[in-house]
This record gives structure tokens, C-alpha cells and sequence, in this order.
């Protein structure tokens, strides 16, 4: 496949590295990485083409700057609250981000290197190998906004982190650290920020050299488990567009663009 096609992503960046290795960087660093309709429609699609890229045999994701993805853009966010024909276009490539990196046949590693929030940390910890900066955060943070946890969460935190963790943190949306990631088994492993990017390289490094078929086979057989949560995925996916019509994600956003903390005790 030519490289001339990956450019066609906006707000996502790729290098060619030695054996077969793809860097993807998440590129709107003067937004902290934060997904906007074009970024997140790419996230939705990127995957069936790396999987069809002779020339890649795995993937690194990561974010360009301090962030790894901030979370929603607001104006995007704002842009679909209410809206049927929008959010229904939401929740399809919702769905398709999950769905394609576990099709996907190559193994995806993701560097998580700062904040991680909403679409973002969904790349992040559907990864097949998710590696994190000991200092980077992050948080679902759907119930921040006043909308259930889509995009990612019910379909693969309970298996990663177990049930009563999964609640904890979702219900919640408190912010988990790199080190507390790793110790509950959210993430495969947390490193000190400087070692993220080399880690990541020796990992991806490894696997690139390593039996290809092998690895995909195994990917694909472990997928299997998730795969399984696809009817609770998909319903958490209906819950969390639901809630983009109720006056709780109205409060949400209203909030992150005041600035403020939001107060979902007023009265319906």
C-alpha cells in the first residue's frame, strides 16, 4: 500500500521504521491530541489499512507532546449533542474502533505517553500491548461529561482489570496513574516517561522479528475473549448516545466549556 494513502488521515502522522515497524503518532498537539470528527472517523477506518500494509508487521500508537489524547473535542462534542442522524454516525465509528484493532491482524502497540481520554484511551487500551508513561493519567471520563461509558470500556475493562475495578473506575471517572494501571493490569506495563518511546521500540522490535503468522493467530484466538462482550459492548454504546439527549450531557459540556466543575443535582 502506498504511504501516499496513510497521509490521507487527518491529525494522525506515520514513519516507516526498520522490520516492518509503523509509528502512528496522534498529531494535534496544539490541542492536546484531542479527537475532533476527522481524527476520530480516522481512528475508526486506519486499521483496516494497516491490516491490508504488506510493508507493516506492527503498529505503535502514540501522542505527539505531552498528551496521548485529551479527550473529545468540545466543538465536535457540542456538534452532535441531540442530533440523531450525527450521533448515529458516532456511534458507528465507535463501535468500528473496537471492532477493527481486534480484527486487525497485526499486532498494535500503544505508548502512552500523557493525559488519555474518551476515543483516545480506547486506541490506547485496545492495543494488544499497551505500554504507559508512569506519569501519564487517564480516565474514561464519559460520566464526567454525563453519559454512560461507550466507546471502548464494557467490552474489555472487566477482563483487564476484573469487575469490581472496572465499576470503581468507570462509575467514578477518578483518574488512574501509570503505576496504578500497571498494578491492577490495565495496562501491560508502565516504564518512567523517558523510557516510554524505547520500550516501545524494543518491544514492537521484537515481535516485528519474531514468527508473523504466530503472532496474528495468537492475537486472534486471545481476541476471542473480547469478542464474546460484544452484545453488553454494543448496548453500552446505545446507553452512552442515549445520554447525548438528556440534560446531563448538556450540564457536561457546558461545563468543560465554562470551566467549571459541572453540577448534575439540578433539578430535570
Amino acid at each position: 500500500m502506498s504511504d501516499a494513502y496513510f497521509a490521507e488521515y487527518p491529525g494522525l502522522r506515520f514513519e516507516r521504521r526498520g522490520h516492518g515497524i509503523l509509528w502512528m503518532t496522534i498529531d494535534r498537539p496544539g490541542a492536546l491530541n484531542a479527537t475532533d470528527a476527522p481524527l476520530h472517523r480516522g481512528l475508526s477506518r486506519v486499521w483496516d489499512d494497516i491490516d491490508d500494509d504488506d510493508d507493516t508487521n506492527v503498529v505503535v500508537i502514540t501522542g505527539a507532546g505531552e498528551a496521548f489524547s485529551a479527550g473529545g473535542d468540545l466543538e465536535w462534542i457540542e456538534s452532535f449533542r441531540g442530533d440523531f442522524g450525527a450521533l448515529r454516525e458516532v456511534m458507528r465509528e465507535a463501535g468500528d474502533v473496537v471492532y477493527r484493532m481486534l480484527r486487525c491482524r497485526k499486532v498494535i502497540i500503544s505508548a502512552i505517553n500523557g493525559v488519555a481520554v474518551g476515543a483516545g484511551l480506547a486506541v490506547g487500551l485496545m492495543a494488544d500491548i499497551s505500554l504507559m508513561a508512569n506519569e501519564a493519567r487517564f480516565t474514561d471520563g464519559h460520566l464526567r461529561l454525563g453519559v454512560a461509558a461507550g466507546d471502548h470500556a464494557v467490552v474489555c475493562w472487566p477482563l483487564l482489570c476484573g469487575l469490581a475495578k472496572a465499576k470503581y473506575y468507570l462509575i467514578t471517572s477518578d483518574f488512574v496513574d501509570g503505576q496504578t494501571a500497571d498494578r491492577i493490569g490495565l495496562v501491560s506495563k508502565a516504564v518512567p516517561l523517558a523510557e516510554l518511546n524505547d520500550e516501545a521500540m524494543k518491544v514492537a522490535t521484537k515481535i516485528a522479528t519474531g514468527p508473523q503468522e504466530a503472532a496474528r493467530w495468537t492475537k486472534r484466538a486471545l481476541n476471542l475473549w473480547m469478542q464474546q462482550a460484544a452484545p453488553a459492548f454494543d448496548a453500552s454504546l446505545g446507553f452512552e448516545m442515549l445520554g447525548f439527549f438528556g440534560p446531563d450531557a448538556a450540564e457536561g459540556t457546558a461545563a468543560l466549556r465554562e470551566k467549571r466543575r459541572p453540577d448534575f443535582t439540578k433539578k430535570k
